[in-house]
């Protein structure tokens, strides 16, 4: 049901679950839970059209770059016939009821019906405000470039006609979204709305905003993980031009000083002494062991089969967004307002609140825009931090982590322990069992819970993994250690080890049954659709032709959110301890494509995250401290590791959109394995292989 909202202009709204296929536009039931008010704080997407002739769509998501903004502004533009420019697309700030988060490849999908069932609906009302002011029929009437067209070429922009069609409440023309066959915006090549503003600086984050009297902060942090402090001597510090406050907080001390330049040298200039973190005695070697001994059991193998085996070991990742995690907030005795990009802002509020021990309806959060995430801002460690030291300095701060702080202190992904087993006989695998052990945060607190909302068990029997092959008996079974360390979801979660050692494995067995790895697939994958996605990156790659010596193919493919993709990879490994990744094609249905372009960027995406994740990008744990602390030691793909040739091919299709922004990273990073162990004769089993 699309509901109108009390305002001058036309303001119109509809529950993010709503059935599209029952919304007609017509008038909702008299009562009064059917009118709102303006700003009604509910799990709502609303539109207004206004004066100055713009539709605003206030969007209870946040846009990190993965393109959502740009996506629902096709949707609004494609049903009101609106020209992309009029669409604004601004973030909600943080809400009372209703699900505000970010995550799971979800956005497109549950957004797609609510946006165009609106922006319908608003079309109908603003043709029948014009019919009725030129008296006219409606059905005469036609739409383009954000304004409504008589037959003799009379104009109304949809400005004027907004106050009108705010008093409309029967529609005089359907109010049904248009079908796949109409649509002119709606799976077209499209730049994003946002890319002017971002490479010309026009575009705000956190760290560009002006708050009144918010001072740069900085906080030193213990050189382990979890570690205390003991004594702080801070005469040193507050001695330095323009110090305000130094605030000690749980992650470490803070300084507010006037400059950030400055707010690192008195942070340089505390003397703290440090009681070592609960890992001190712990090092990357003997986490490793744990894990492995973690790992439970995979039981007895069939009778008559054979045994086609491996294990897998994958280390920490930190999510490493080029935007450092940032916060303002201005913390008073009975309110507080705090500015910073989060995937999960309602639960970012009910824990800054408490934190600071006001109520809820206390706090105001306003959702920035990102600069990346990759389920880095699931988690709110830098907001909670910036209001604490808010509250403790009674002045507003703006709060950055350093990279250092992110890589050594964020939060990041688990690293994990895989023992998988394929039995095959008479040419065919008939039991398929995978057991893995993972890190498990032992302190809980709002990070496990922000992880704990986009996890996946990796339990038996499988089905999202395994079970996307015809494997016969398949059996799986997840083991943890706890441990002391801050841990995320990081993009595609669980699937992004699971998955790659699965991927792994697949080619594995191939070889041992002497087949062809995308042969073997081909006649093991249960869906068509998967099928499909193979044959077309496989084609389009040209799979199986003559390779150099060193460089090799390798294939993967995936199933996920709705969706689906196969990947292609050819490495260069020449040098075995230098690897090249010098081409990626990727294939991928995901339903509905809004905007392929997007698509396209977020394959491109998950290729880099394969890339770095396999061959040379993790996280070392040294006596209890992470050892990288920058991109000069945390090795992220950079431009000169990128494929020299990328493709990406979007299979037609009809159904309702899927998710996309997770869904290559494992069969990029299976392609990507699959390829070196081709090209290099070896069986990969550590990762990154740099490791």
């Amino acid at each position: 049901m699309v509901y109108s909202l009390a305002a001058s202009t036309l303001t119109i709204a509809a529950p993010l679950a709503c059935d599209t296929s029952s919304a007609q536009g017509s008038e909702p039931r008299r009562g009064p839970s059917d009118v709102l008010v303006t700003g009604a704080d509910d799990e709502m997407l609303v539109l207004e059209v206004t004066p100055a002739n713009k539709v605003v769509v206030r969007l209870p998501r946040v846009e990190v770059g993965q393109g959502i903004t740009t996506a629902v502004a096709m949707m609004v533009a494609e049903e009101l016939d609106a020209r992309l420019a009029d669409v604004d697309i601004p973030l909600a700030d943080a809400r009372t009821k209703g699900n505000q988060n970010t995550g799971g490849s979800n956005s497109v999908g549950s957004l797609y019906g609510p946006a165009r069932q609106l922006a319908a609906t608003a079309r109908a009302r603003l043709v029948t405000a014009a019919a009725k002011r030129w008296h006219l029929p409606a059905r005469s009437l036609r739409t383009r470039d954000t304004m409504v067209i008589a037959p003799d070429g009379r104009t109304a922009t949809f400005g004027s006609l907004s106050a009108s069609a705010a008093r409309i409440r029967r529609t005089a023309v359907s109010a049904k979204p248009k079908p796949a066959s109409r649509h002119k915006v709606i799976g077209r090549p499209t730049n994003r709305v946002d890319a002017r503003d971002i490479v010309t600086g026009r575009a705000k984050y956190t760290g560009d905003l002006s708050v009144a009297g918010a001072k740069p902060t900085v906080l030193a942090r213990p050189p382990t993980l979890g570690g205390r402090i003991v004594s702080v001597d801070d005469r040193a510090a507050r001695a330095l031009p323009g110090v305000h406050a130094v605030v000690r907080v749980p992650g470490g001390v803070a300084v507010v000083v006037d400059t950030f330049h400055h707010a690192f040298q008195a942070r340089d200039a505390l003397k703290i002494k440090w009681a070592a973190g609960p890992l001190a005695a712990l090092s990357d070697a003997g986490i490793r062991a744990r894990l492995r001994s973690a790992v439970p059991h995979l039981g007895i193998p069939p009778r008559e089969t054979a045994q086609v085996e491996g294990e897998f070991e994958f280390a920490f990742v930190s999510h490493a967004p080029m935007e450092v995690l940032t916060a303002i907030a201005d913390v008073r005795a009975h309110r507080a307002e705090i500015w910073f990009s989060s995937q999960t802002p309602m639960e970012a509020r009910a824990d800054i609140a408490a934190s600071v021990g006001l109520p809820a309806s206390a706090v105001k959060v306003h959702v920035i825009r990102g600069g990346g995430s990759f389920g880095r801002r699931l988690n709110y460690d830098a907001a909670i931090e910036a209001a604490l030291v808010s509250k403790a300095a009674h002045r507003p701060v703006k709060l950055m982590w350093s990279r250092g702080d992110d890589t050594r202190h964020g939060r990041m992904r688990p690293a994990d322990h895989h023992r998988i087993r394929a039995s095959h006989a008479v040419g065919r695998v008939v039991a398929f069992a995978h057991a893995t052990a993972s890190v498990n945060e032992s302190y809980g607190g709002q990070a496990a819970a922000s992880r704990a909302a986009f996890r996946r068990p990796v339990a038996a029997p499988l089905p999202s993994e395994s079970g996307l092959y015809d494997f016969g008996r398949v059996s799986g079974d997840l083991g943890g250690v706890e441990l002391a360390i801050p841990l995320g979801a990081w993009r595609s979660v669980d699937s992004g080890t699971v998955r790659t050692a699965q991927e792994i494995m697949v080619d594995e067995v191939a070889r041992s049954l002497g087949r062809d790895p995308v042969a073997f697939r081909r006649t093991t994958l249960r869906s068509k659709a998967v099928k499909a996605v193979l044959d077309k990156a496989a084609a389009a790659g040209g799979w199986g032709r003559t390779m150099p010596a060193g460089h090799g193919q390798g294939v993967a493919v995936h199933e996920e959110y709705g969706s689906c993709v196969a990947c292609l990879a050819e490495i260069d490994a020449t040098d075995p301890k230098k690897p090249r990744v010098t081409k990626v094609v990727m294939a991928a249905d995901v339903g509905t494509v809004v905007n392929p372009l997007g698509l396209e960027a977020q394959l491109m995406g998950t290729a880099i995250d394969g890339i770095s994740t396999v061959l040379q990008a993790g996280l070392h744990i040294d006596r209890g401290a992470v050892r990288e602390g920058s991109f000069a030691d945390f090795r992220w793909a950079r431009q000169r590791h990128a494929p020299l040739h990328f493709e990406a091919h979007i299979m037609p299709s009809k159904g309702e959109p899927g998710g996309a922004g997770e869904l290559g990273v494992p069969a990029a990073s299976g392609a990507v394995a699959n390829a070196y162990a081709q090209a290099t004769g070896t069986s990969p089993r550590r990762f990154p292989l740099t490791f």
